[in-house]
């Protein structure tokens, strides 16, 4: 019996090295391959597609230089698959543009370390769904022109394409990539990874909104200053701060207009005053 204990016990050290040792390895090849990621340039002729969107001209030389090395960092770091279509240069450019400039000034070793999958459809997906209502289940089909899990996108580049070129309140990159950013903590729950200190005046301001947003889209009348942010951000908690995140990126003024709080605390967590970006 102590045998059988005593090879038992060689055999979970034997097997904890090979972990520690196969762990190791793999950290060092990530190590080596990021260094060599950090060394490849970026290429001018993709800076064509960054200059088409209304937003990175407006930036400081040192934050095109900033959002350039990260854009490497993510298309590199981040696989892309097409499905019934091709993976082109334009849509890694302009994906990982969107994707990192929520993040430009954050402190964060890469972009979306959990990300590793971008799926790209050609035009809106059509998906099936199971519901429950009383006790009744039934199937249904629903539209989706985006979606993310924490480790995987999900981007219908048709719309993707228009959104990011032209200002127009959406932008499904930058709804999916703020679900991404609210997944940070752990939580989907419309709360970003915030400073022990700010988290109740955030919780404070956007759930209040968030609760007006709701019963006037229950009650599907007299919208006014909430037609800006629409019956989705209703949905709950975590879509009213994606959708708040594309109106402080796409309509930054009719947003400190008409919501001149969760315009603050869009700026101070994201470290960006949209104004200056983009022009009225």
């Amino acid at each position: 019996m102590e045998v059988y204990y005593v090879k038992l016990m060689v055999f979970f050290v034997l097997a904890s090295m090979i972990f520690l040792i196969g762990y190791l390895y793999l950290r060092y090849r990530k190590k080596q391959r990021l260094k060599m990621i950090e060394k490849i340039p970026f290429k001018p002729e993709h800076r064509k597609f960054l200059h088409k969107t209304p937003h990175y001209d407006s930036l400081l030389d040192v934050d095109k230089q900033k959002i350039e090395r990260s854009i490497i960092r993510f298309v590199y770091t981040k696989t892309f698959i097409g499905v019934k279509m091709e993976i082109t240069d334009e849509i890694k450019i302009v994906t990982a543009f969107y994707a990192c400039l929520l993040l430009l000034h954050k402190e964060t070793s890469q972009c979306y370390d959990a990300l590793q999958t971008i799926i790209v459809y050609p035009s809106p997906v059509v998906l099936k769904d199971v519901r429950e209502n009383g006790g009744i289940y039934t199937k249904e089909d629903f539209i989706i022109d985006g979606q993310s899990s924490n480790d995987t996108v999900i981007l219908v580049w048709h719309d993707a394409k228009q959104e990011a070129y032209h200002l127009r309140h959406d932008n499904v990159v930058i709804h999916e990539f703020a679900h991404e950013i609210d997944f940070m903590d752990g939580e989907v729950d419309g709360v970003p990874p915030l400073e022990a200190s700010k988290y109740h005046e955030w919780t404070s301001i956007f759930y209040d909104e968030y609760e007006k947003l709701h019963a006037v889209a229950m009650k599907d009348r007299e919208w006014g200053k909430y037609k800006l942010l629409g019956s989705y951000a209703a949905t709950n908690e975590a879509e009213f701060f994606a959708v708040v995140t594309e109106r402080f990126f796409e309509s930054p003024h009719s947003l400190y207009a008409h919501f001149p709080e969760l315009y603050k605390e869009l700026k101070d967590f994201y470290e960006i005053d949209t104004l200056t970006l983009v022009s009225k």
